[in-house]
């Protein structure tokens, strides 16, 4: 028998991610009306939810989120959570297709690998969880550079020379920002021996609930094995994988706008 579900915990977070930015004020009206809930309901809840601090309440009673929640997330290793939820789904991508896979986040202008998995028989890779490169010549490094604000990818672009690890990285400013360009519009990077020469592989996001990249994923294969029917089978099955790392981590994420994000990944992944 399943245990039942705490409905006033549930509600509580229901309330607290109603919140659509940081910096907006929302009376308990309004944020009882985004979560679905009775307008009386919703106003008990917020009172309990402002006497923990998780919202504070401002002027003409409306609540923003409290610093309650920022203590907490300090709490929380995005890294460690993000391999952990991942470990099933990428250990057994790996077997499947018998590739080397990485996960990775952006941190401090560098990609640091979170997680890998590979097989006995699949492309030697000498990388570790913990470790870092430049994002300019990876395709996890592209998907990530790819989901920054313009302001901040300029200045990535400004900040330092774009070293040629092997012949075919692209070192040009211009030509690196039309190329995060087709990443974005395609929803998918590739490195095409930018990194090593005996290596291809695809990378694609992983997104939060509100469809923000956060990390990303991808499937290493040796160069001359990496054919476009092969290429198109790494991308698929990544788009599978990086949607059922979605839904491990967010299992509210199968909304009305996660669903279009979905389909509209598959569309571009099916027109690639």
């Amino acid at each position: 028998m399943a245990t039942p579900k705490n409905q006033s915990v549930l509600k509580a977070f229901t309330m607290l991610k109603s919140f659509r930015h940081p910096d907006e004020w929302v009376t308990s009206s309004e944020l009882s009306r985004r979560a679905g809930l009775p307008e009386a309901s919703g106003y008990r809840l917020i009172q309990t939810l402002e006497e923990i601090g998780a919202v504070v309440r401002g002027e003409r009673g409306r609540y923003r989120p409290g610093l309650l929640l920022v203590s907490l997330s300090q709490n929380v290793a995005i890294d460690e959570c993000l391999r952990e939820a991942a470990r099933e789904i990428m250990a057994a991508l790996t077997q499947k297709l018998n590739v080397t896979a990485h996960l990775g986040i952006l941190e401090g202008g560098m990609v640091t690998y979170v997680a890998k998995f590979d097989t006995p028989t699949s492309m030697v890779a000498h990388t570790r969880p913990g470790a870092q490169l430049e994002p300019y010549s990876s395709g996890l490094g592209k998907v990530l550079l790819s989901a920054l604000p313009q302001g901040e990818l300029d200045n990535f672009i400004m900040e330092g020379d774009l070293v040629a690890l092997t012949p075919h990285t692209i070192t040009d400013r211009a030509a690196l920002l039309a190329e995060l360009e087709t990443v974005r519009r395609k929803g998918f990077a590739i490195d095409d021996r930018e990194s090593r020469l005996d290596l291809s592989c695809v990378a694609v996001p992983i997104r939060d609930n509100e469809g923000r990249i956060i990390a990303a994923m991808s499937a290493s294969e040796r160069y001359e094995d990496m054919t476009p029917a092969r290429q198109n089978e790494l991308r698929m099955a990544l788009f599978e994988a990086a949607a059922a790392l979605q839904r491990k981590m967010y299992p509210e994420s199968s909304t009305l706008d996660a669903r279009r994000a979905q389909a509209r990944q598959a569309s571009l992944a099916r027109s690639a």
